[in-house]
């Protein structure tokens, strides 16, 4: 391959450069910090940059998002510390997901077959009630299906199934998930 003829083709980072070198240089740090613990502030600039982001999310501090203008967090999101949002294309994480310490969801790949290295580039959707364990990754053009599980450093190349239990490298399903409801409990309620 010849890095040397390398170019993005026809890919852009979906902002005016002006907008990426704030975020790059002021909202970027800040969301990132341990010094910024409160996690509505967080959420707060990542709006003022252009994250769709809605009601009660939670954000630990370490995250890290490449460009917040392609990232959709639904309600009752949790992001876990030191997660990596490389989101060169869409991120959208549904409803009531949580997204545990650690992990990376990789939107961009190159093509080892091009002899210039060509980029390839595919959304993530996470649908709501998932869970992505600590340390796992998730790769270009993945789909997790509603409720399904992504075991401590599971590594997914391809869509996950809806309410199926998910582990190893690649991802395989182990079983199925099934949501326990305390009865009397909800009685009450």
């Amino acid at each position: 391959m010849r890095l040397d003829k390398y170019t993005l083709g026809s890919y852009s980072p979906g902002a005016p450069y002006w907008k990426q070198l704030l975020w790059y240089f002021l909202g970027y740090p800040l969301v990132e910090s341990s010094w910024l613990p409160i996690s509505s502030m967080k959420v707060g600039i990542l709006r003022i940059f252009g994250a769709n982001i809605g009601q009660g999310v939670r954000i630990k501090p370490g995250m890290r998002v490449k460009f917040p203008w392609r990232l959709t967090l639904g309600d009752y999101v949790w992001i876990g510390e030191d997660t990596w949002i490389d989101n060169l294309a869409d991120v959208t994480i549904e409803s009531h997901a949580c997204i545990s310490q650690g992990v990376y969801l990789c939107t961009g790949n190159h093509n080892w077959s091009h002899p210039n290295f060509e980029l390839k580039i595919a959304p993530i959707y996470i649908q709501a009630s998932s869970w992505i364990a600590a340390k796992s990754v998730i790769g270009p053009g993945v789909t997790v299906g509603s409720g399904a599980v992504l075991t401590l450093g599971g590594v997914a190349a391809k869509s996950l199934e809806s309410m199926t239990i998910y582990a190893g490298n690649p991802a395989q399903p182990i079983k199925e998930r099934k949501i326990k409801i305390d009865v009397a409990r909800s009685e009450k309620l």
